[in-house]
């Protein structure tokens, strides 16, 4: 990955990025209404409780601590000229932006959050271009430290407690970049490849190592491990008997 960033430059006018109460200041800008569109979604659904998210409180629970620190920031990526791999450089060099917190940041640096808006990006052409961006640069993100979330009206994502919620639903496509937290342990263990389970738990583990606060989930993550390593043993065990 590494390699292949340096083979493309980024237009510095993509690296803005804004907090909420930057974009309330604003008055003339070409992307005020994707930023204000995304900001009013952030406030009034993933900040606000939901008849159907099965489960008390708001949608998100970090969006109403990341908005009172003011530690959600935005930014618009336009994607009309940027191929594939352009798109995966512009947001990688995102992922090196997120991990540059200073010291009085990391106080908050569990609320703290990127909104990676692609207002160019088709609703219909949101499944293949942005899912496939997360997929690709997920492991790297999740070896980070970080998770990478894809947002779009088209996403079929269930909810945790809801199946039938769909949370992972926003007005413009986009990409949420955040901090790994204990509780993401669900989306690191859902991989139907086992290969790529094993990645994510055992970054997972790392991550954490010592500081795991709920044994249960430390416990469940080197179940899950184990399980995805037996996985692999059959696999293999099979193919050699065929």
């Amino acid at each position: 990955m590494d390699s292949e960033l340096n083979n493309y430059s980024i237009p510095l006018k993509l690296m803005q990025l804004y907090t909420i109460r930057e974009i309330e200041q604003l008055q003339e800008h070409e992307d005020l209404p994707s930023l204000i569109e995304i900001m009013d979604w952030v406030k009034n659904f993933l900040g606000r409780s939901h008849p159907d998210l099965g489960r008390p409180g708001v949608v998100c629970p970090f969006v109403p601590y990341s908005l009172k620190s003011n530690s959600i920031r935005l930014a618009v990526i336009h994607t009309k000229d940027l191929y594939p791999e352009q798109l995966e450089e512009v947001v990688g060099y995102y992922r090196d932006i997120f991990l540059q917190i200073d010291i009085e940041e990391r106080k908050i640096a569990i609320n703290k959050a990127f909104l990676l808006i692609f207002p160019d990006i088709h609703i219909e052409d949101a499944p293949k271009v942005i899912d496939s961006v997360q997929q690709k640069l997920k492991p790297l993100f999740v070896e980070s430290g970080l998770m990478i979330g894809e947002f779009h009206k088209r996403n079929e994502s269930p909810g945790l407690h809801n199946p039938k919620f769909r949370p992972l639903r926003s007005p413009i496509p986009l990409l949420a970049i955040r901090f790994m937290v204990e509780a993401d342990l669900p989306f690191l263990k859902n991989p139907t490849d086992p290969h790529l389970r094993i990645r994510y738990l055992e970054a997972y583990l790392k991550h954490f190592d010592q500081k795991f606060t709920d044994e249960t989930k430390f416990k469940n993550a080197h179940q899950a491990l184990a399980l995805a390593k037996e996985q692999i043993k059959q696999e293999n065990l099979v193919s050699f008997c065929i």
